[in-house]
């Protein structure tokens, strides 16, 4: 029968998290009305600065709009001169001149608004940064939920993880968090945990949780990422083969026979269970225990 011994090592008690890496500081750019692509004046790796132009839609139908209401606004002004100098001279009623000035006002609110509409045709950076990320081309129709422009800062980076709401008291701004990413394989990377939002996802449930990454690390915007968060480290656990835990108990070899022993299980690591009341440095314990075991039982040992 195949027996393991009782020693003692590192135990980490970790809760796991699946995120996305993303800047610190960074916005989505949408259109606020439906048009077609006119121009394109920001391209990939781009730096802009805030207010600065990256696309503009198709107005030349407003921009004609904007262009009639100033040449009527032009004749009312006139108009209202006209009307103002012969109410001066008593020719005509004060009535008839507030009326034009009200048309000239009229009309003046019209033009501001029209050039709000030709405005909100045109795409511009909400802040300082980087264009991380373009989509639509020339000619195609840009819609207001359509994502047309990533911007912002490359460094620093971290994670948007979430975790499961059982584990999220256990988690703490400040605790280490091991990254593994598929693009570098084989390589622990570390960050921090920054934030917790107040707020979880009761869908999900789950809370976002924001992992916080050192200036040199090699991770990329946008790659996705395991997390675990070390919420405790006990450097002398002690330590059982996890194939030698039956159900709360294991069975301990001695001369010649076995003693079932119930344990308190801490933490389950990769083949290894850490035992915190039950069990002493050095004790052998059977691994992979057949059914038919029972305490007292006698054992030929095969280690």
């Amino acid at each position: 029968m195949a027996v393991g011994t009782v020693t003692r090592g590192p135990a980490v008690e970790a809760v796991y998290a699946s995120g996305t890496v993303e800047p610190v500081s960074w916005a989505k750019v949408q259109p606020l009305t439906t048009g077609r692509i006119a121009s394109l004046d920001a391209f990939e790796g781009d730096e802009v600065k805030a207010g600065q132009v990256l696309m503009r839609l198709d107005d030349r139908e407003l921009r004609a709009a904007v262009a009639q209401l100033e040449a009527e606004s032009r004749f009312l002004k006139s108009e209202l001169d006209r009307v103002s100098e012969l109410a001066r001279r008593g020719v005509t009623t004060s009535q008839v001149e507030e009326r034009a000035r009200s048309q000239l006002d009229q009309a003046l609110a019209s033009i501001n608004a029209a050039r709000q509409r030709v405005e909100d045709h045109v795409l511009r950076a909400p802040m300082d940064g980087t264009v991380l990320r373009r989509d639509g081309e020339l000619g195609e129709i840009a819609r207001p939920d359509d994502i047309l422009f990533w911007i912002g800062r490359q460094s620093p980076l971290r994670i948007e993880a979430e975790v499961d709401e059982e584990d999220i008291p256990l988690v703490a701004p400040g605790q280490t968090a091991l990254i593994k990413a598929d693009a570098f394989a084989g390589r622990v990377l570390e960050g921090a945990v920054a934030d917790i939002t107040p707020k979880g996802d009761p869908v999900n449930k789950s809370y976002r949780v924001r992992i916080g990454l050192p200036p040199d690390t090699p991770l990329m915007i946008g790659m996705t990422v395991e997390s675990n968060i070390v919420v405790r480290r006990e450097p002398s656990a002690l330590l059982v083969p996890q194939a030698a835990l039956t159900a709360g108990h294991v069975f301990v070899v001695k001369d010649g026979s076995v003693e079932r022993r119930p344990v308190v299980v801490g933490v389950v690591g990769q083949g290894v269970v850490e035992i915190k009341e039950g069990l002493s440095d050095g004790e052998t314990v059977v691994l992979d225990p057949p059914p038919t075991l029972a305490d007292g039982s006698a054992i030929r040992l095969k280690r």
